[in-house]
């Protein structure tokens, strides 16, 4: 599968390895142009390639990986009807994302009542959205091996396809998907302050 990324930080990087660990290839785009990501794509080795945002949307499935303050920026301009697009943010309200307790109140203040998610859908109009790989820092997935912990990646979305396409493609990395249901519910559940977020979780076979 062809995976597009918006935005050139911690998640594309960390993301895309694993993606690319699993045969995927990754399309990464920044808001500066591909010329800048030469050195970005060739530390991700073969099955990543440098291109602009309208290449990168383009894509089978589309992450959307920037910071929060420039999330309407980097979805203005695209068509994004029938595309499936995967929120990766969280909704840090802060330039550098703060995570202490104010921080995290001061995030959850100005979404007004409102899911992060919830909003992204409103700017990409038409978009099948995916709510993913949020719930955590990248830090705690750092492990790029066959071996690695099975890792648990909420998910929620309102269009049951397009979820199901996330679902495997996570599954393929050999993390481990769990379905939150739909957006306005599971998304308040993994967004920045609920209570599935910032939580570590493995998934473990019970032996009978």
């Amino acid at each position: 599968m062809r995976i597009g990324f918006i935005g050139a930080g911690k998640v594309t990087r960390t993301l895309s390895r694993h993606l690319i660990g699993a045969g995927h290839t990754v399309v990464v785009s920044n808001s500066r142009g591909p010329e800048t990501l030469a050195d970005f794509v060739a530390d991700l080795g073969p099955g990543a390639i440098a291109g602009t945002r309208e290449e990168a949307t383009k894509c089978d499935v589309v992450i959307l990986a920037t910071n929060w303050v420039n999330v309407p920026e980097a979805l203005k301009g695209v068509n994004w009807r029938g595309r499936i697009l995967i929120d990766a943010t969280n909704a840090h309200v802060d330039a550098k994302p703060d995570i202490s307790p104010a921080g995290v109140a001061r995030s959850q203040a100005a979404l007004k009542g409102r899911t992060s998610s919830g909003m992204v859908a409103e700017m990409a109009v038409g978009a099948r959205l995916v709510k993913a790989f949020s719930n955590m820092p990248m830090m705690w997935i750092q492990d790029f091996t066959p071996t690695k912990p099975r890792t648990v990646i909420f998910t929620s979305g309102d269009d049951g396809e397009a979820k199901k396409v996330v679902i495997e493609l996570i599954k393929s990395t050999g993390l481990v998907a769990i379905d939150l249901g739909p957006l306005a519910n599971g998304d308040a559940l993994h967004d920045v302050g609920g209570p599935l977020s910032g939580i570590e979780f493995h998934f473990v076979q019970r032996l009978r």
